[in-house]
């Protein structure tokens, strides 16, 4: 620990040398005697002062925990010194955590003991929070020579978001060749029905219709579509957000991308993510709860970075777009860069579905009639950009920050069940 004066002793040594320059000049010794015992006081505590034998440590009860939980950090105080000391401990902490108690909490350690402060620690935002060192300062007895020092390391305390569990997912328009939970278009073994053919040599008997056999007069098997996996690449839009005091589109378009890697990961996908805007970061499309882990953490590094550059969809590595992969755009279309991408990647044939963070909840019109007609034209500009991304063929989820997003992706699934049809017909 360094040692350093309290901020009263200078005033007291001062004001001792300034009563002993008083009596030197004027000649009055009383003026002596009332500045020795303010010099005796603040020599005594420099002669008696002893750096204390102290150290403290920090144990948080857990470094993971979902958003909006908290923890309990302990800090240990150990005096291993003759005498007792007061100690004052302060957490260093982020803006984005909050600690209770907050500020200072003093301590008295008596000699060769042990004290224990408990601190309950909230973090007020998804993502990674630095939790510690531990700032402690302690005084001698006659409060002159002050110690001050850091003790305990950075730990990295991870706040994963929120995310919604969901029963309704976008139906990939092509699958691959793994074992999922999506009824694929080709005829193998599953147990959706697909059509009825006639009996071939090589076929199972299980596969027998009896009754079209009975029916027609000649055996006749049934087909089924298999149950295949897909591959699901999840493109979080970091161009702009809308934000308030509360929250901000982009922690919802973190916590919407974690929920769906998480459902799409149990139905046995091979997902990835792309963090396009100001940086581009990705994360190549892999399966297992591995895989989700490495998600949330990169989702989790995911922050606005103000830049200029043009993102095309050339840009992005072939690797982490597959061919045939399901493309979530997660965008509160406010920035042109990412609504071109998402048009350039439609126009190349890709499966895109966007999954639109509205922002409405964070904008409120101004006060003049001018500012109420702004925000009007405004909301009616982004239902024409809706438009024309469905004129695309683009399916688009509008997911407002207190709804569920499910019913969103089944207006979708409708949407592309029926844009299908079109096109077939």
């Amino acid at each position: 620990m360094k040692g350093s004066l309290s901020p009263r002793t200078p005033g007291v040594l001062a004001l001792s040398g300034a009563g002993l320059i008083a009596a030197l000049a004027t000649g009055r010794p009383e003026l002596a005697l009332i500045a020795v015992p303010f010099l005796v006081f603040g020599g005594a505590g420099l002669v008696l002062a002893r750096e204390p034998q102290v150290t403290v440590a920090v144990e948080p009860d857990r470094l993971r925990l979902l958003e909006g939980e908290e923890l309990t950090a302990t800090v240990r105080v150990r005096n291993d010194g003759p005498e007792p000391v007061e100690v004052e401990v302060a957490p260093l902490r982020t803006r984005q955590l909050a600690v209770t108690p907050a500020g200072t909490v003093a301590v008295r350690v008596g000699a060769r003991s042990e004290a224990e402060i408990a601190f309950a620690v909230h973090p007020l935002r998804w993502g990674a929070h630095g939790l510690g060192p531990v700032s402690v300062r302690s005084r001698d007895a006659l409060g002159v020579t002050t110690w001050e020092g850091r003790f305990g390391e950075r730990m990295d305390l991870r706040a994963f978001p929120r995310e919604e569990h969901l029963r309704e997912l976008v139906a990939p328009l092509r699958t691959q060749p793994f074992l999922g939970s999506h009824v694929a278009r080709a005829r193998a073994d599953g147990i959706e029905f697909a059509d009825i053919r006639p009996f071939q040599v090589g076929d199972r008997v299980r596969q027998v219709n009896w009754r079209a056999s009975a029916r027609r007069g000649s055996l006749h098997v049934n087909q089924r579509h298999p149950e295949h996996s897909s591959d699901v690449v999840l493109l979080v839009d970091t161009f702009e957000e809308a934000r308030d005091e509360a929250g901000g589109t982009l922690d919802s378009a973190v916590r919407t991308a974690a929920a769906l890697a998480r459902a799409h990961l149990g139905r046995r996908d091979r997902v990835g993510v792309v963090d396009f805007g100001g940086t581009l970061h990705w994360l190549e499309p892999a399966f297992g709860t591995t895989q989700l882990y490495r998600i949330v953490d990169a989702l989790m590094s995911s922050d606005i970075a103000l830049s200029y550059a043009w993102r095309r969809a050339d840009s992005l590595p072939l690797r982490v777009l597959p061919p045939g992969a399901l493309i979530l755009v997660i965008t509160p279309l406010l920035d042109e860069r990412s609504i071109a991408l998402v048009t350039e990647l439609r126009t190349r044939g890709r499966d895109v579905t966007v999954v639109e963070v509205s922002p409405l909840d964070l904008v409120s019109p101004g006060p003049t009639a001018a500012d109420a007609v702004a925000y009007e034209l405004w909301r009616l500009q982004r239902e024409a950009l809706r438009a024309r991304l469905q004129a695309l063929g683009i399916g688009v989820a509008v997911s407002e920050p207190a709804a569920v997003l499910a019913p969103a992706l089944e207006e979708v699934n409708a949407f592309r069940r029926s844009a299908q049809l079109a096109l077939r017909a």
